[in-house]
């Protein structure tokens, strides 16, 4: 008989978690899973899901709009926010209780409750111990708000969901994706929207093809961008509007906001966990450090996804846990993920792509006169009869030592959260500009370009 309850307990009921939990019980481990609040996590409940959602009706509207110039005569076109969140919220529903039966048809023990470590072995939950030989945090975070008057006048991330309204006026503070990816939507959607950056422009760790065409298409579409501007306190008018003051004295103050959101990072779920009663360290951020195979520096404990901070994205953690238990499980002593090259895009308007490296990170690491770099601008064919014109923009960054291997690839422009997945895996096997060039274009497509670019 085991010392332990289980093989394996799974703290975090996310995706990264999830996917762990059951890839591990299919190899043959007992596996419970612990989780206080939805499954499915932030990806699922609050974030990727409901937020894609909401892209695809932002798309509609800008279809709609773009209608009578092909023809169509669609008349006055009016939006219902009440219709479009109570279906989103039904498939978000509808997500979680799967996630609950695919845990029990894996035979995953799943546990509705808070856990707290009371040593590398256990943790309490529901006032009851629960052991295990091995221990997964995949706790995901939480978003970040800043300590400011006024501040509980203000949504998260996370509460954008809540919103009941499509708002008149938002004003929303953050230069991340979230913050970009929610002000396209609520600008297409119909409000009035401004976008508070504390820099000269925002999404400052991707490539500048792709920050800059997106800031120029969306002060084209009429998102105001106020820039080196943070929000510093929150005031309510008397008509239950607010007045948000900045520390910028050209923007000194931005009134009559329905809706303020702040969108200005997150923060990992790990400070009530007892961490310490575990001995697992974390850094100054609330992060859990993790080496190549996803450990802790306690050896049986391990941390994948948002919390340990190296790549936030649903897939990443989906794809190093589930690593992971072919690690624990099935003797694959060597796997784990390979952080390099993964794709990720942004829901933009336009929507955005990037994989691999940026031009200036390459040039730091190959050297500026090792890289040949290969960019397109244009405007997609959908556009060839509307009167509004969005750019697409491509970038390729080559190593010309390593027979001009593709290390970096950014687009920007209608589809390319659909073209980017294939290239992200001839880009993983060493693709180089000549596979791109052997590659027979398909016409007439905006993809063609990455295979047709001098």
């Amino acid at each position: 008989m085991s010392e332990y309850d289980y093989d394996l307990v799974v703290v975090g009921g996310g995706s990264g978690g999830v996917a762990t939990a059951r890839r591990a019980a299919e190899y043959g481990a007992k596996v419970a899973l612990v989780e206080g609040n939805l499954l499915g996590g932030t990806c699922v409940v609050r974030g990727c899901v409901p937020k894609k959602v909401m892209f695809n009706t932002a798309h509609i509207a800008e279809c709609l709009h773009d209608a009578s110039d092909y023809g169509f005569s669609v008349g006055e076109v009016k939006f219902d926010w009440k219709v479009i969140k109570a279906k989103r919220d039904a498939y978000v529903d509808r997500l979680t209780g799967i996630y609950e039966r695919l845990l029990a048809n894996s035979k995953v023990k799943y546990i509705n409750g808070w856990a707290k470590f009371v040593d590398a072995h256990s943790i309490e939950v529901n006032d009851e111990k629960v052991t295990g030989k091995y221990m997964l945090i995949a706790v995901g975070g939480e978003p970040s708000m800043p300590n400011i008057p006024g501040k509980e006048y203000a949504l998260n991330s996370d509460d954008f969901f809540k919103i009941e309204d499509l708002p008149k006026t938002v004003a929303i503070s953050g230069a991340g994706y979230i913050a970009v990816e929610l002000a396209g939507i609520l600008n297409a959607l119909g409000s009035k929207v401004s976008l508070l950056i504390r820099h000269d422009h925002f999404l400052r760790t991707f490539d500048p093809i792709i920050y800059e065409t997106i800031m120029e298409e969306m002060e084209k579409s009429g998102v105001n961008i106020v820039k080196k501007s943070s929000v510093t306190a929150i005031e309510k008018q008397d008509n239950g509007n607010f007045v948000l003051k900045t520390n910028n004295p050209e923007h000194a103050a931005l009134e009559d906001i329905e809706k303020v959101i702040f969108a200005i990072g997150r923060t990992p779920l790990t400070k009530n966990l007892g961490l310490e009663n575990a001995g697992v360290k974390m850094n100054a951020r609330g992060q859990i450090p993790t080496d190549k195979f996803e450990a802790t520096n306690v050896e049986n404990i391990f941390a994948v996804g948002d919390v340990n901070g190296k790549i936030e994205l649903t897939p990443v953690a989906i794809a190093a846990g589930r690593r992971l238990a072919a690690r624990l499980f099935l003797d694959q002593k060597d796997l784990h993920l390979n952080y390099d090259m993964v794709p990720s895009v942004i829901f933009s308007h336009p929507p955005s792509g990037s994989c691999g490296m940026t031009q200036a990170a390459a040039e730091k690491e190959f050297g500026v006169d090792d890289i040949k770099v290969y960019t397109s601008s244009f405007t997609n064919m959908y556009h060839a009869v509307t009167e509004r014109k969005t750019r697409t923009a491509m970038k390729l960054v080559c190593v010309k030592s390593q027979n001009e291997r593709v290390v970096g690839l950014h687009l920007v422009g209608i589809g390319s959260d659909e073209i980017l997945q294939g290239f992200g895996v001839a880009m993983k096997m060493g693709a180089t500009k000549a596979d791109f060039d052997n590659c027979v274009a398909i016409h007439p497509t905006a993809s063609e370009e990455l295979v047709t670019m001098r």
